[in-house]
């Protein structure tokens, strides 16, 4: 009956149908149950309380907070993209190819744990640097604080400005150059060029990668945390967390948390507006298919100072801190001088084997992050293939589910999900690991769709045609035939997945019980217990483990690319 059913609709729909019923029950029941608790009480639109918490100053602060740091850091990163972005490719750098290698490294370590590592360097009382200064120079006070505005600012923009650095660089190097050419040729220098061609032709793809900053800036809460809220600054998803966290989780300080998540969801709306309108009136091509390359600067005399300039920029932004944590991580007491005598390997003992919190939360983070990658991996194929293959209606319903929990901030996920969770529909999942594993199969389901997606456009539609001529099934023809074409595409997925969760602090940091801290909430949880060496060493714990992951997703990408 079964088969006669599936028959009579056909595999497309089927597949359409389970694909939507996945995304719903994951993506989009969270999301719009943060709205209706945020609008409605009782079937009535909860105006008296809207109005209560956005009057409030506290909210107001808050909301001038994000948007101070998010524009500030957008602006920063805009700036510093840009110029990197044109350094490595429009100049004749030495050494560009390892330059745009570690100009990508913030983007892969957590911006909580630089967080963590600047607050040990600048911190005005025992920041390391501040007493170095005030020892050398006979300073009456320490000459940096970190904590404030400007330190969030400055350390979310270390690690942010990667967005718009990809963006420009990659359609610098893909970009026509005849209209370069014919100005260069009409007498105009390759500066005025820059600045009069190439940079307007390249405005699109600024404006996107400096939006995209912004939605990640606005959703921070990891640096924020970490250098604001000792100093009584917050911004929205700290607000929110201390809402809910000083009330013991209670249902009034959810309400006022999703009123202020409601917030977040607007600005995310309209940030993704904006930029999509960006890009549709910046459709002018700037690509071609071409062989000519653009003339290079020659910085002449300024490429070693470049050169650097650059370097020096790394060491701070990358080196120094993670050197850091490392370091700090291996003291015998936090404050005391880096020497041989002070240092040893026991915290790092006491982490791994000793202390079960932080066992148990190393532990937690793999086998969920590990479950999450597995399973939004699979899944992310199923629904990509409905979205490329299947010529059935509908589908822009499937690609839109599946970027909304991207494009909204992490605590509105975690939000959403003890609202879907927590006992509503007969299921309770509140203060179990599960309920921190569905909210990263949410939060992370872009990442397999767009990986997924993109090695399925490659396999051509007459491969999986020839084996249905033959006579195989249509399982058959996915089995045998589409699924180890997109073996690249598959693992590239599960690495993207697996990483970030691995790392992750926003979501989790409202959804963890008592068992079920991970690695990101645990560095937290023991930086606010002013526990900062043990916080240094389970960071350089889970260090370790990102950039032996990096190593590990280079190797088997190129071993199974090489292999199909």
């Amino acid at each position: 009956m079964l088969k006669r059913f599936f028959g009579k609709i056909g595999i497309a729909e089927v597949l359409l149908f389970i694909s939507v019923l996945i995304l719903i029950v994951v993506v989009a029941v969270p999301v719009l149950l943060i709205l209706w608790t945020a609008l409605f009480v009782d079937g009535s639109l909860n105006t008296k309380d809207i109005i209560h918490i956005l009057s409030q100053p506290g909210t107001y602060e808050a909301l001038k907070n994000s948007l101070v740091i998010a524009g500030g850091v957008t602006v920063l990163s805009t700036i510093i993209g840009v110029f990197f972005a044109w350094l490595v490719s429009r100049t004749d750098l030495p050494f560009k190819e390892t330059m745009k290698v570690l100009f990508l490294v913030p983007f892969m370590l957590p911006s909580f744990i630089g967080a963590l590592a600047w607050k040990m360097l600048l911190s005005p009382r025992s920041g390391y640097i501040n007493k170095f200064l005030v020892d050398i120079f006979s300073l009456d006070a320490s000459p940096f604080n970190i904590y404030g505005l400007g330190g969030i600012i400055a350390v979310e923009t270390m690690y942010l400005f990667p967005f718009v650095f990809i963006q420009v660089a990659g359609a610098l190097e893909r970009m026509d150059p005849t209209l370069e050419e014919s100005a260069r040729i009409s007498g105009a220098g390759l500066l005025t060029i820059t600045r009069r061609i190439t940079l307007p032709l390249m405005l699109p793809g600024i404006a996107a990668g400096a939006l995209l900053v912004a939605l990640y800036s606005l959703a921070h809460f990891g640096v924020p945390a970490i250098l604001g809220t000792e100093s009584g600054i917050y911004n929205i998803p700290t607000k929110i967390y201390e809402q809910i966290y000083q009330s013991g989780g209670s249902f009034v300080a959810i309400r006022t948390g999703t009123i202020l998540s409601s917030i977040l969801i607007v600005a995310a709306g309209l940030i993704l507006y904006a930029q999509n309108l960006v890009l549709r009136a910046g459709r002018f091509q700037v690509i071609a298919g071409k062989s000519m390359r653009p003339t290079l600067l020659k910085l002449r005399g300024l490429k070693i100072p470049i050169l650097i300039f650059s370097l020096l920029y790394i060491f701070i932004t990358v080196i120094l801190p993670t050197a850091t944590i490392f370091l700090v991580g291996t003291l015998k007491t936090y404050g005391i001088a880096f020497t041989w005598e002070n240092m040893s390997l026991q915290n790092l003992k006491y982490i791994l084997f000793d202390w079960r919190m932080t066992r148990d939360a190393i532990w937690n983070s793999f086998y969920l992050s590990l479950a999450a990658a597995m399973i939004t991996m699979v899944v992310g194929v199923l629904i990509s293939y409905t979205i490329v293959k299947m010529k059935v209606r509908g589908k822009f319903i499937l690609e839109f589910l599946g970027v909304l929990p991207f494009s909204v901030p992490g605590t509105v996920i975690a939000l959403g999900v003890i609202l879907t969770w927590s006992g509503k529909f007969g299921i309770n999942l509140y203060n179990t690991a599960w309920i921190i594993f569905v909210a990263y199969i949410a939060r992370y389901m872009a990442f397999s769709l767009k990986s997924n997606s993109a090695a399925l456009e490659q396999v051509d539609d007459s491969l999986e045609e020839a084996a249905r001529a033959c006579g195989a099934t249509h399982w058959q023809s996915l089995r045998d035939i589409v699924i180890p074409l997109i073996k690249p595409g598959m693992v590239a997925a599960f690495f993207l997945i697996f990483l970030p969760a691995l790392r992750e602090l926003t979501t989790s940091v409202l959804l963890y019980g008592p068992t079920t801290r991970t690695i990101g909430v645990a560095i937290y949880a023991l930086n606010e217990d002013g526990e900062t060496v043990y916080a240094a060493t389970l960071a350089s714990v889970a260090l370790v483990i990102i950039i032996v992951g990096q190593l590990v997703i280079k190797r088997i990408t190129r071993t199974t690319v090489q292999g199909v």
